[in-house]
């Protein structure tokens, strides 16, 4: 096994595991403590990666960007919580369903109405560009490098926030008994809606943070909602910690399993056969992974605690 390959694609393991984490982390806020099912979530990282194209058109700078798709991917899901997802929150989950599956197709069409099938890219600012040599025979994008650093600093921000704030300890509570803290003059209303709406902003940033890196496109958030919530499920729903764990495991499978799974079934099987099966395989790990998982842990590797 080539060393260097396995280096480069643990480091790109680890810079989509950070990605996963951004989306991940709003969806099973979410779901956890709001039982809400949200299948429109992904929309979220889909329109913070547009509106990167947009603001980064108008100004011309990465850095003024930035805040800009984070205050409006948060008013955007503040604008969705408002007018319909709010009306979902004590409905059953096939009506979420239902009703999520609705606004993501509403809000994918829309975007290819307003800007056509073609694909966007952001390019990596100035600032980032190049490479850091890691090794004699290995430069690693530095940008990269940065997702990666950056992902990691904003996990362990969103466990401190969650685990020891007190608008943590609000919405966990607001979550278990939402009548006692509603009559204890908290606004659980009000509060679901910031919960909702960052969540939206995490997303969007993930977006915003990706679109160097991935095609900008209106259906780019479909797969990484369906990565999302194996990421929730095998982590744990409800669990900031579960998240992150799930987010790494999910994305180094996905990762070296499409780089490695195709040479370990030569070893096994006829060459040919290989490149077959191998694709085959690997797109199932990840799935087979949470089959594993399930059976040994139903609630998950890190569940959030009761």
């Amino acid at each position: 096994m080539d060393t260097t390959l396995l280096l480069v694609q643990l480091l790109n393991g680890l810079q989509l595991g950070v990605l996963l984490f951004l989306v991940a982390a709003g969806l099973t806020l979410v779901f956890g403590i709001m039982d809400f099912i949200n299948l429109a979530h992904g929309v979220q990282y889909m329109v913070g990666a547009y509106l990167g194209v947009v603001f980064l058109a108008l100004t011309g700078s990465f850095l003024l960007t930035i805040p800009l798709v984070l205050v409006g991917s948060f008013l955007i899901a503040v604008v969705l919580e408002h007018l319909v997802f709010r009306k979902l929150y004590r409905a059953s989950h096939l009506s979420q369903v239902l009703a999520t599956v609705g606004v993501l197709l509403f809000i994918t069409e829309l975007v290819e109405i307003i800007f056509g099938p073609q694909l966007y890219q952001i390019p990596i600012p100035a600032f980032l560009d190049g490479a850091v040599p890691l090794t004699d025979t290995l430069q690693y994008p530095v940008y990269r490098l940065v997702v990666i650093g950056l992902g990691l600093m904003l996990a362990v921000a969103l466990w401190l926030a969650v685990s020891k704030t007190r608008l943590g300890a609000l919405v966990r509570a607001g979550a278990t008994d939402a009548e006692m803290v509603s009559a204890l003059g908290v606004d659980v209303e009000r509060l679901f809606l910031f919960v909702f709406a960052f969540g939206g902003m995490l997303a969007g940033f993930a977006g915003l943070v990706a679109a160097p890196i991935v095609a900008v496109e209106a259906h780019m958030g479909n797969q990484v909602l369906i990565l999302c919530f194996v990421v929730i499920v095998i982590g744990g729903i409800g669990s900031i910690e579960g998240a992150f764990l799930g987010a790494l495991i999910v994305a180094l499978v996905d990762t070296l399993g499409r780089t490695f799974t195709t040479d370990i079934m030569k070893l096994l099987v006829d060459p040919s056969a290989a490149t077959t099966i191998g694709p085959a395989l690997a797109s199932m790990l990840i799935y087979l992974l949470m089959a594993v998982v399930l059976f040994f842990k139903p609630r998950g590797l890190y569940p959030a605690k009761a």
